[in-house]
């Protein structure tokens, strides 16, 4: 064992063995390429695979849905459908604000217009009980009529008032998650991922902050696997939400789309811009927060610091007055004590002698 070690520490062997690993390293350097395999083919492989499955998915749900244009089999899809209400109370933009709201399906649609025909009836029962039977506020047969039509009125727009107001919040929370999606999604596309795994990640990551932007951005996967252009699927999503910060995102999406110009950049600077956009509304909401708080602390707080600071006062004046009043009683009381001892005196025998003893 000594020997071989004397033997291996000789220059000679040194640089054999150094030769060697030369040769070894140069061969592998020269060969490896071709053992690795093409893994670009294997990537292409394995997105298209997951778009494959992805547009399964999406068809086997509509499949399981009876397609897109389906009807609504509840009682009030059939009251609605017999009436013909869609028809006699039409509402243009009423689709879009259901989108909007997350209402979507047949279901919803049926549900707005039988709404739309009751809550009037309600409103002016309700109305004409509290008016004629409980109280009638002192008003005149005109306002008491009228008071019934406003009960009507507010019936007929209450549920637009709803939907708008559903709409706005699910507007609001899917803006406060939308520029953190921007940046994952970014990750996804620099990271080598398509569009479409990019929207699936995100849709998965981000549903804890925003259930509602991960479910647009699912919609916006299965679009983006059926339809016969992914700017159709871009403008979509833009509808859907209706706001300008995702309608700016996505026409940048499409460009990027159609004139083949990185997607890398434009999401980068998309992301910066809603960033800054969230941004500004946050200062916004604090600029307007001192107005907000004028009529809070006229009505809480000025008072409670007037009983503070005038509450002491008060009190040392309301003593200072119960002394000046007993001190009259108390000089009344003095003066007739000593007009009963004067008269006491007068009343002394003059004969009686007085001695003073010295």
């Amino acid at each position: 064992m000594y020997e071989i070690l004397l033997s291996l520490a000789k220059p000679e062997a040194i640089a054999s063995i150094l030769v060697a690993v030369a040769v070894f390293g140069t061969a592998m350097t020269m060969f490896m390429p071709y053992l690795q395999g093409n893994k670009l083919e294997t990537r292409l492989k394995s997105v298209s695979s997951q778009r494959e499955k992805l547009r399964k998915q999406s068809r086997a749900a509509l499949e399981n849905k009876k397609g897109l244009r389906r009807k609504d089999d509840s009682a009030i899809g059939e009251i609605s459908s017999r009436l013909n209400l869609a028809k006699a109370l039409e509402d243009p933009n009423l689709q879009d604000t259901l989108n909007k709201a997350g209402l979507r399906g047949p279901g919803p649609v049926s549900a707005f217009y039988f709404a739309r025909m009751t809550l009037p009836f309600v409103g002016m029962l309700l109305v004409f009980g509290y008016v004629f039977f409980v109280n009638d506020h002192g008003m005149q047969p005109m306002m008491k009529y009228g008071s019934i039509l406003f009960g009507a009125a507010a019936g007929f727009y209450a549920p637009n008032i709803y939907v708008s107001n559903l709409a706005q919040q699910r507007q609001q929370s899917i803006m406060r998650a939308f520029p953190d999606a921007l940046d994952m999604l970014l990750i996804c596309v620099e990271a080598g991922m398509s569009i479409e795994l990019g929207f699936h990640k995100v849709s998965q990551e981000i549903g804890s902050a925003s259930p509602e932007l991960a479910e647009e951005f699912g919609l916006t996967v299965a679009e983006l696997s059926y339809l016969p252009e992914r700017r159709q699927a871009y403008d979509n999503l833009a509808k859907r939400t209706g706001h300008e910060g995702v309608k700016s995102v996505c026409m940048a999406l499409g460009q990027a789309e159609r004139y083949g110009t990185p997607l890398g950049d434009a999401l980068r600077v998309m992301a910066k811009e809603n960033r800054d956009l969230r941004m500004s509304e946050a200062e916004k909401k604090a600029a307007a927060l001192p107005a907000k708080l004028t009529v809070p602390m006229i009505v809480f707080f000025l008072p409670v610091l007037f009983l503070v600071v005038l509450g002491p006062a008060y009190i040392k004046y309301q003593k200072m007055q119960g002394k000046n009043e007993a001190a009259p009683a108390l000089t009344n009381e003095r003066s007739n004590d000593r007009r009963s001892d004067a008269g006491g005196l007068m009343g002394l025998d003059p004969r009686v002698e007085v001695r003073v003893v010295a």
